[in-house]
């Protein structure tokens, strides 16, 4: 058999299904159903019927089983069909052994057979963090974080990547992909900012209906269509520093999923920087501005179709979203017309009531939780809801409604008819299209802040360049968090190229690169390139009460600046960090956030191959004191900031309010 990229052949038990002929990675978008005509409600006559009869043979039992999601690592062989899980999902770093494609797509298949020969035999679906490429596999495209994608302000683009990502995703069986993350990040300390796109609501919505479009390709039933789960609902962005209370003052609390966590830094240490200090906390703001700011997303997301929200861990003004029956279900279900399922965040209904389970269990549901996720031990789960139904608690009607939103989700993706992916589909993980779409989304996410004498692009007659800082040759570090682990790592942690591979590619002689990690050098040069990295890290535990370069980066750049004519800085990091004093020593600085695998892209616009295009999509403060949005704020450069080869001039240093 040949498969050529772009090509769906009907095989593998899928004869008679039609495929798309594109991947969508070039060429017109797919077309956007009208608001007016778009169905919200995706299904045939024939799987309404099949949903109802499901409904009416179903025991209470195999119902709470569809309810429950549990992780990988706690479900055992034959407690798939035991229970009638309705999902299984991989956490951070979830991966099989081997960590290849192909031991995915096995290890999801064997779950998936194992749903099929339940009584029930409902087929079950798989989810995964897939939030910036499908990122836990060894070798998948990882492009850049959300953050990056926001300063491309390219729709267009950010629909091939979804598509990309829906590709390589399917091809391991996976039809749900627990994203886009729709936040709107107010307080840049927060651990999360790189999961937004912007700090814009309207870019926000634009960019992330484009990526539920991406994933849903030419339509949800669709053989490589992926399920999107738009989140955190809602207002996860305005969470206030200080109100999370995941871990205690010592950051002492004993918690399983923390311990996965493997930072390298004692927890006690994170805390004092300021880790769990925003994440999962509350968000203090007022309904009008709940709605105006932090809903819109959502709405939009619906109407494009996505069948799946996930709850936030935040509060709203102390009450706990995964409880808050007004927004679940008085807002999104029924003034948004939301018709698919909630899906709980990890273990997070343990949070409404700690130490009470059962309460937790039956104020989640009645509030409008349909799936729960249980990575450790979803028995209890399943007893508990059993036995809040059975004393009354927890009605009938509301666990047939849970259902019914499950099981219509997985008929709008086919599943009752194709519960595999076509197994030709793993050529695409990682293959060089989708690399060229990361090293595309790259280049255009890339923001130059200030260039003195037109320093960049790099002359390619420069006799010798010297670069700079660890980063420059760090894989791990370009993609941060959530990239192959959770908290992410350093070093070659997937198959990628990084800005220094990069630059010794465009300047033809590596030999006039010359990497020098630390800067300590007695060589002079034109040009000194520095590269500076946050460490990688993801939600709360990248929370920090300053955002600063560190020590380590401010001696690395005075040893440079003493050994070049001229200073070129490159910043990788989540979010915008306070550079105010530094900044004028300067000759040029480039904001690159977390590109992801394909460092070539930083390279190519830094030597002159691509032009600067990005612009910010957050406010950079101007000051500590600025780092949390409010009336006051003020800011060195604004959203919207950004040089470009039609303007050329330095970028003013003056506050702005």
């Amino acid at each position: 058999m040949e498969f050529s990229f772009g090509a769906f052949p009907e095989e593998n038990g899928m004869a008679g299904i039609r495929m798309p002929r594109r991947a969508g990675l070039e060429g017109p978008p797919p077309a956007r159903v009208p608001k007016e005509t778009r169905m919200t409600h995706p299904l045939s006559q024939e799987h309404r019927a099949l949903i109802e009869r499901l409904l009416g043979e179903m025991t209470l039992g195999e119902k709470i089983g569809q309810m429950t999601q549990a992780e990988k690592n706690s479900v055992r062989r034959g407690d798939v069909a035991r229970l009638g899980l309705g999902s299984v999902l991989s956490g951070g770093g979830g991966s099989p052994k081997p960590n290849t494609p192909e031991a995915w797509r096995a290890m999801v298949g064997e779950f998936i057979r194992e749903s099929l020969a339940s009584p029930v035999g409902i087929p079950l679906l798989y989810g995964v963090d897939a939030v910036h490429g499908h990122n836990n596999v060894l070798g998948a495209t990882i492009f850049p974080h959300n953050i990056g994608l926001g300063a491309t302000r390219d729709p267009a683009l950010v629909r091939r990547i979804g598509r990309a990502t829906a590709l390589e995703v399917a091809a391991t069986n996976v039809r749900w992909d627990f994203a886009p993350a729709v936040s709107i990040p107010q307080d840049l300390r927060w651990g999360r900012t790189y999961e937004g796109y912007s700090q814009d609501p309207a870019l926000v919505t634009e960019l992330a209906t484009a990526y539920v479009e991406g994933l849903r390709g030419d339509r949800w039933d669709s053989p490589t269509s992926v399920l999107p789960s738009v989140k955190h609902y809602v207002a996860d962005g305005a969470t206030a520093f200080g109100t999370s209370k995941r871990v205690n003052e010592l950051g002492m609390m004993f918690d399983q999923t923390l311990a996965l966590a493997r930072t390298g830094e004692s927890l006690t240490k994170l805390r004092r920087l300021g880790a769990w200090q925003i994440d999962q906390g509350d968000s203090p703001i007022d309904e009008a501005t709940l709605r105006a700011i932090h809903l819109p997303p959502y709405g939009a997301a619906i109407e494009a179709g996505a069948l799946n929200v996930m709850a936030s861990y935040s509060s709203w003004r102390g009450l706990r979203m995964h409880a808050h029956r007004y927004l679940l279900s008085g807002v999104l279900k029924g003034e948004l017309g939301f018709q698919g399922f909630v899906v709980s965040d990890w273990e997070a209904i343990d949070q409404i009531h700690p130490g009470d389970y059962p309460r937790c269990v039956a104020d989640a549901v009645n509030a409008g939780v349909d799936m729960v996720m249980v990575p450790f031990d979803p028995e209890r789960f399943i007893r508990t809801l059993r036995a809040e139904v059975e004393a009354g608690r927890v009605s009938g009607a509301r666990i047939d409604d849970a259902v019914r939103r499950i099981l219509t989700a997985k008929a709008a993706l086919g599943l009752f008819e194709r519960p595999y992916t076509d197994e030709a589909l793993l050529s695409l993980v990682g293959c060089p299209e989708h690399r060229a779409l990361a090293r595309e989304a790259v280049r255009k996410s890339l923001v130059l802040l200030k260039n003195e004498g037109n320093v960049l692009p790099l002359s390619p007659d420069l006799p010798a360049l010297l670069v700079a800082g660890e980063a420059a040759d760090d894989l791990g570090a370009q993609c941060g968090g959530w990239t192959i682990t959770w908290m992410g790592g350093h070093g070659a942690v997937t198959p990628g190229t990084t800005i220094l591979e990069g630059l010794r590619r465009q300047f033809g002689h590596p030999a006039r690169v010359h990497f020098v990690p630390d800067g300590d050098t007695n060589s002079r040069y034109p040009v000194g390139l520095a590269v500076l990295a946050e460490e990688p890290y993801a939600e709360g535990m990248g929370d920090r009460r300053e955002l600063r370069l560190t020590p380590k980066h401010l001696a690395l750049l005075a040893r440079v600046r003493r050994q070049c004519d001229r200073l070129v800085v490159v910043l990788l990091s989540g979010r915008p960090l306070v550079v105010t004093e530094q900044v004028p020593g300067w000759d040029a600085f480039v904001a690159a956030w977390l590109p992801g695998t394909e460092g070539d892209g930083v390279a190519e616009v830094l030597c002159g191959a691509a032009p600067f295009t990005g612009r910010l999509g957050f406010a950079w403060p101007l000051s500590q004191a600025d780092l949390a949005r409010t009336p006051t704020s003020r800011t060195l450069w604004q959203i919207g900031a950004g040089l470009t080869p039609a303007s050329r001039e330095p970028t003013p240093l003056s506050p702005t309010p």
